[in-house]
Order: structure tokens, then sequence, then C-alpha cells
């Protein structure tokens, strides 16, 4: 949202406090100031006195100088109010008043002095607090990529352990039962059935050994890029869960750190496994496209959805989700479809394509 004048106003006047100025500037500045209040305090007469507004230049040179300025600032300021009043016919001068304004003056460039230093200790302090903060900050970022660095190897390492040698044992168990079951049927032997069944549970044993190697990873990532990852899991999901599954993805993105495509492909997997065991999906649409800088990953659903409050809700999957999209530097937002059905968007900010 766009920041208004007034916004931009607040916004100047907080940080001024924080300006510094020259000494001859704020020295020339401040005498310039008390010279038209002492002007102002001519015109107005010897009756009405201006004298609390010559607080503001003894302000300013205590805020933005120091004490000596300050005190300085007091003299030519009183110096000017006893000038004004005797320009304006004052009957007499009062050197009492005199040196009630002069103490006066002297404790509130005290006072306010005092408050300076406690301001820009407390300035200090919070900028040192926040440099340790965005420090820890950094350092918590780097060690959640490195995890999720370390936890993409096992899971890869976990996957290919699945596919290849879990998968070709199954395989070759498979093989021999069936040419087992082959010598059976040819002798006629009532075992044969048994033996069928045997085959049939290993090759189901087989499928489901290479649903869960694809559930740690995905070959096509790393061979094909995330659109072919995409497809890949779009018709594994219409294959296994007989639901119209379909990806609408521009090909040309190439996305050069590993770390965002792995994260992207997790945060759609889950989507689409939330979207088919919890929302009872039939169509489910996969969209991955470029928005200006930003590359947005959209996952949509005709599901039962679910109550706006639970999109903030600490379900494990909307956490994982959100924790993926945070180590990919990216946003992620999920909310109701209308009057049903879901819709999950991840936007990776200012994004570095190929």
């Amino acid at each position: 949202m766009p920041r208004t004048v007034f916004d931009k106003a607040i916004v100047t006047l907080r940080n001024f406090r924080h300006a510094t100025f020259s000494g001859t500037f704020l020295a020339i500045g401040c005498f310039s100031l008390t010279c038209l209040i002492g002007y102002a305090d001519y015109l107005t007469g010897y009756e009405r006195s201006l004298l609390l507004f010559y607080l503001l230049p003894i302000a300013l040179a205590t805020w933005f100088g120091d004490f000596t300025l300050a005190l300085a600032i007091i003299v030519v300021c009183i110096l000017v109010s006893v000038l004004s009043d005797l320009a304006a016919g004052i009957p007499a001068l009062g050197f009492w008043n005199i040196g009630m304004a002069f103490a006066s003056f002297a404790i509130f460039a005290c006072v306010l002095s005092k408050l300076r230093t406690l301001v820009r200790e407390l300035d200090r302090r919070v900028d040192e607090r926040t440099a340790a903060l965005e420090c820890e900050m950094a350092a918590r970022r780097r060690l959640d990529q490195e995890i999720a660095r370390v936890a993409d190897r096992e899971r890869r390492r976990l996957g290919h352990d699945l596919h290849d040698k879990l998968g070709q044992h199954l395989t070759g168990t498979a093989l021999t039962a069936q040419v087992l079951t082959e010598k059976l049927v040819a002798r006629s032997a009532p075992e044969a059935a048994e033996a069928e069944k045997l085959v049939r549970y290993v090759e189901e044993g087989i499928d489901l050994t290479r649903n869960l190697a694809r559930g740690f990873f995905s070959p096509e990532l790393d061979a094909d890029g995330l659109i072919a990852a995409l497809q890949d899991l779009a018709d594994n999901v219409r294959e296994r869960f007989q639901i119209n599954c379909f990806l609408d993805g521009d090909e040309s993105i190439r996305i050069r750190d590993s770390t965002i495509a792995n994260q992207l492909y997790r945060i759609a997997q889950e989507a689409v496994t939330n979207s088919v065991r919890h929302g009872a999906a039939k169509q489910i649409d996969i969209r991955l496209a470029m928005d200006g800088p930003e590359l947005c990953l959209t996952v949509i659903d005709d599901g039962v959805g679910f109550p706006d409050e639970l999109a903030q809700s600490e379900g494990l999957g909307l956490r994982l989700m959100r924790h993926g999209a945070t180590l990919g530097g990216a946003t992620f937002d999920i909310r109701r479809n209308g009057q049903k059905g879901t819709i999950a968007t991840c936007r990776v900010i200012q994004l570095e394509s190929q």
C-alpha cells in the first residue's frame, strides 16, 4: 500500500530528532530565530510578553548542539527580550524578572540536555540490540538453509535407496515369484493361486516403494527442472487418485537456485496432498508463471475448503509450507476459493532466472 503524504510527514518528524547540523549553521539559525521572536515581542508591546517563545531557539541549541551553545543562546534571548521591551517603551526594567527568566531558561536547557543524553543512549542501545538481532536472524536463516540442504540430501539418498535398492530387490523377487507361479500353473498345482497372490502383493509393494521414493525426491527436478517435476506430480496424482490434476506452466522458466526449486516443489507437493487427503478435491490446478519480477506458484482445488481463520492455524502441513517458503525467500498465502475449495499461493520475490 503506497504511503500518503501524511505518513511521510510523520516519518520525517520522527527522524528529525536524529538530524545533525554544523555548529556555525546552528548558532546562526538560533540567533536569527531569536531575533525574529524579539521583533514579534517588540510589535506586541511589553504588556504581552513572548518570553515562552524564546524556549524554541534554546531547545534547538540544546538538542542539536550542546549545553554551552544553549547558555549562549539564553544570554542572547535575555538581551533581545530586554531590548524589545525597551524599544516598546517599558517604563522600568525588572532585574528580578530578568534573573528569574535566565534561571528558568537555564533549568529548561539543563533538563533538556539530560533528556537528550538519555534518548541518545537509548537509541544507541536499541541500535546495538537491533544489529545483534539482525545478526542472530541472519545466522538462524543460514542454519535453516543448511539444515534444509542436509535434509534434502538425506531425502535424495533415501529416495535413491528405495528406488534403486529396495525397488530392484522387489522387482527381482516379483520375477522369481512369477517364474514359480508359471511352473505351478504348468503342473496344475493347487498352490498356483497362492503364488499368483504373492506376485500381486510383491507388485503392489513395488508400486508402494516407487510412490515412497517419489515422495522423497523427484528425478525430473534434477534432470529437466521444476516444470517437468510438477508435470510428473500432476500425472502421478491423476493416475493414483483418479482425479483431475493438471499443470499450467511456462516451460521457459528456469531456476538457478536449487534450494528455491526444491522448496517450491515441496510446497506444491504438500498443497496437492492436502487437497486430495483433506479437501476431497475432484479438480486440482497447479499453475507456475512469472508475475513481473516474481515467480508465482499457485495450487487451486475445488474441495471442501476450510474456514478463513484456519489459514493461520498450527497444522503441520501449513507450517511446513510456510517454513519452506521462508527458506526460499518467498511469501506464502492460503485462503478459501470462493464458496468452496482452497487457493495456496507462493511468491518468490526478485527471482533470478536464466
